[in-house]
């Protein structure tokens, strides 16, 4: 599989009763597709996985690749807190037509280098798909390390790494070490231009569930070779981006996804709302994007 262009990490939208919406969710792929994005990634960590059951998460499955079809490309987060949840989930997703899978390192248990290139081999054991590895130590607590990327930089099923741990130099080193052996992702938002220009070629995001005429413009026009029509749009999306990062990422994208038209509820607890407050700043901040 072949990452590039805009990947939005989907929200998963929830009614009134916390019951996942999946009317909703049709309609915001839909938008998204209609945009010009590149594929998806539904339960990554915007798309709160953690907050939900396995038959769950299955249904989200179902309904993205229903809708989807062959239109984009398709990579299903399985993450969970063990080695066999992992497993399963990715079983499932693989029955679905699922090819690829979006993998952290196991929340809370903070295994070793060793345990986590275990974790991996187990998976690619026991499912036949490939694997993008996920680098996002402030959500885990473990950075999927050098060690391991080395361990399976001449596999060919373990594709790319998306890389959100904030710190510019480790996607320099990727790009240094390993080359055309890792498809390197963008996963720290505010750093997208910087990523692209050492080497990146895709980008999971979760803004774009919202913002995903400027995120496609921006990337078609660093495609097309025009950095600076790039660097402008980065510009003027920068304000948003820093209230995403300054706290309560997801209960913002969702804000962020009813202020186009998509009302995709509140996020499960123990996220609570944004108060009227956090609203109007992220209001205020999308607004001027249109100026």
């Amino acid at each position: 599989m072949e990452l590039k262009g805009i990947i939005p990490a989907l929200v998963t939208p929830f009614d009134a009763n916390g019951d996942i919406d999946f009317k909703t969710l049709e309609k915001l792929v839909e938008y998204q597709l209609a945009r010009g994005v590149h594929g998806f990634v539904p339960l990554g960590s915007t798309g709160e996985y953690y907050a939900m059951t396995a038959a769950e998460r299955a249904d989200v499955l179902r309904c993205v690749k229903e809708v989807v079809g062959d239109r984009a490309l398709l990579i299903a987060g399985t993450n969970s807190g063990s080695t066999r949840d992992v497993i399963a989930n990715t079983e499932t997703a693989k029955k679905m037509g699922y090819d690829a899978v979006l993998l952290a390192p196991p929340y809370y248990a903070l295994p070793t280098q060793e345990e986590l290139i275990a974790h991996y081999n187990a998976v690619l054991d026991a499912v036949d798909v490939e694997l993008v590895l996920y680098n996002y130590p402030p959500r885990v607590g473990v950075e999927v390390g050098f060690e391991t990327m080395d361990a399976f930089a001449d596999n060919p099923r373990v594709i790319a790494i998306k890389e959100s741990s904030g710190n510019l130099l480790r996607a320099i080193e990727i790009n240094k070490r390993y080359g055309d052996k890792y498809q390197l992702s963008c996963g720290s938002d505010d750093q997208a231009l910087d990523f692209f220009m050492w080497g990146a070629t895709s980008w999971i995001c979760g803004p774009a569930n919202f913002m995903i005429d400027p995120v496609v413009s921006f990337y078609n026009k660093f495609n097309a070779g025009d950095l600076l029509g790039a660097q402008e749009e980065m510009r003027k999306m920068f304000p948003v981006m820093a209230s995403l990062e300054s706290g309560k990422f997801v209960q913002k994208v969702k804000y962020g996804c009813e202020l186009v038209g998509f009302p995709v509820g509140e996020t499960r607890r123990p996220l609570l709302p944004l108060s009227a407050a956090e609203k109007d700043d992220l209001k205020q901040a999308f607004a001027a994007l249109s100026e």
